[in-house]
């Protein structure tokens, strides 16, 4: 059978937030205890809602948009968030970054940058093996704190059920923290001009970063001298939205609701979720459970992905081919991305199917640094960013954006950048639970080199 007559099929068959639970699963918890775990999954699907309907449909048409050249999407946070890390310090650094690298790149690409943070709900991960072994003690693998502990203990890896609702309580704490930042001071484009102009006098050494912000400051003085205020609403507030990967499916369908103004199901634990590289089988039961809610979606695309496959999904996923729904995630890796993405989006650029492409520079870059630490080179991160850009270019096709695992805080996980880190440095602030991420000063510096390269050479139709 071709593979669109299998995916049209799936995509006809009758659908409610549970069918997900007739089919094959990978990358799922085990719990001992199922009355526990149905006593929070009813509780979670009695609380209210994280996100609204309509602010997923309206970033649903900000990423249309992107898929035309028209907005650019940078999409960032943790690799997988820590309870440990509730505070207003962490949320706020991380946030003030991201803001500080969309003014930059909005500069850049002359549209308007969609700002989606991996924040307020990225508590779990898929990982390569179900066990890990340590001095001989062989155990259920840490699979993000929303499912278990980190701490090498049977007690601490057994999935707890109630660790989804501090996930929930926890995610609600970090969104109105997100909301109140995105209508306040912390989103005054002039108050992220002077966090950039301070971050460019700690780099000296780099004289275009300056040049790059002074035109920046000159564009604020000329729209203050047509009359734009300092606090208007138009340089004072920006739209935010959150993200994850829909790995937990307990905790995704208790947060699936009705909406009662259109009728149609929506996940309210995230504005945008995405299906992870492991989890994109087509009749699997994360991408039935996904077919079904009308958030906008990812697919992570990696060096394993088929075209009969990809094709396959964006029927499932999106049969009626809704601008905005679906974004492709590229994750090839430096070496990879000139050779492998060109197909793909050759194959679905001639099947007529509208989706707006992220490159994710991270996850195909991943080594094990001489101290046994993961790590990232943030030269092989950049590399990967310029290359999707390139193949975009030489499509004439535009690309949507960049996906990054980050933080605002200095910690040492990725070697390179204007720090100079190596492997030697790792060890003195690594506290990702699972993989590496760029720093604020790192994160800084990707966002001004991809910005000095867009406009030295537009890399976005």
């Amino acid at each position: 059978m071709h593979p669109s007559v299998g995916s049209q099929a799936i995509s006809q068959t009758p659908w409610s937030p549970s069918t997900w639970r007739s089919r094959p699963i990978r990358q799922a918890p085990t719990y001992a205890d199922q009355a526990a775990l149905e006593a929070v999954e009813a509780r979670l699907h009695r609380y209210p809602p994280l996100v609204f309907a309509s602010e997923a449909e309206r970033l649903k048409a900000r990423l249309a948009a992107a898929s035309r050249g028209e907005a650019f999407v940078l999409q960032g946070g943790a690799c997988a968030e820590s309870f440990r890390d509730f505070t207003g310090d962490v949320v706020q650094d991380t946030f003030r970054v991201l803001l500080q690298m969309s003014a930059l790149l909005a500069f850049a690409t002359k549209v308007p940058v969609v700002k989606i943070g991996r924040m307020a709900g990225q508590y779990a991960k898929p990982r390569s093996s179900p066990t890990e072994k340590r001095d001989g003690v062989e155990l259920p693998c840490y699979r993000g704190d929303v499912i278990n502990g980190y701490e090498f203990t049977a007690e601490a890896r057994e999935p707890d059920p109630k660790r989804m609702e501090i996930g929930y309580f926890q995610a609600a704490g970090v969104l109105n923290l997100l909301r109140a930042m995105a209508r306040g001071e912390e989103a005054n484009l002039h108050a992220i001009h002077r966090w950039n102009v301070d971050f460019v006098e700690r780099l000296r050494k780099i004289p275009r970063y300056r040049e790059l912000e002074d035109q920046i400051g000159d564009s604020l003085t000329f729209m203050q001298a047509c009359g734009v205020r300092a606090d208007s609403a138009q340089l004072r507030e920006t739209e935010f939205y959150t993200s994850h990967e829909a790995l937990l499916l307990p905790y995704e369908e208790a947060l699936t609701r009705i909406d009662s103004t259109t009728g149609e199901y929506y996940d309210h634990s995230a504005h945008f979720i995405w299906i992870g590289d492991r989890t994109r089988q087509p009749e699997g039961a994360h991408v039935e459970f996904l077919r079904g809610v009308r958030n906008p979606i990812g697919i992570k695309v990696g060096p394993t992905t088929r075209i009969d496959e990809l094709l396959s999904l964006l029927e499932i996923l999106n049969p009626q081919d809704e601008a905005g729904r679906i974004t492709l995630i590229s994750r090839m890796g430096s070496k990879k991305v000139r050779e492998l993405l060109p197909p793909l989006l050759d194959a679905v650029h001639k099947s007529g199917r509208c989706v707006t492409w992220l490159c994710d520079p991270m996850h195909g870059n991943t080594t094990t640094a001489s101290n046994k630490l993961k790590t990232r080179a943030f030269d092989d991160v950049f590399d990967e960013i310029i290359g999707f850009f390139e193949v975009f270019r030489k499509a004439g096709l535009p690309a949507g954006g960049i996906h990054l695992e980050m933080t605002g805080r200095d910690v040492t996980e990725c070697t390179g950048g204007s720090q100079c880190l190596t492997d030697d440095n790792l060890p003195e602030r690594y506290e990702t639970f699972c993989d590496p991420r760029l720093n604020g000063e790192q994160s800084m510096e990707i966002a001004f080199k991809l910005a000095d390269a867009l406009i030295k050479t537009p890399l976005v139709k």
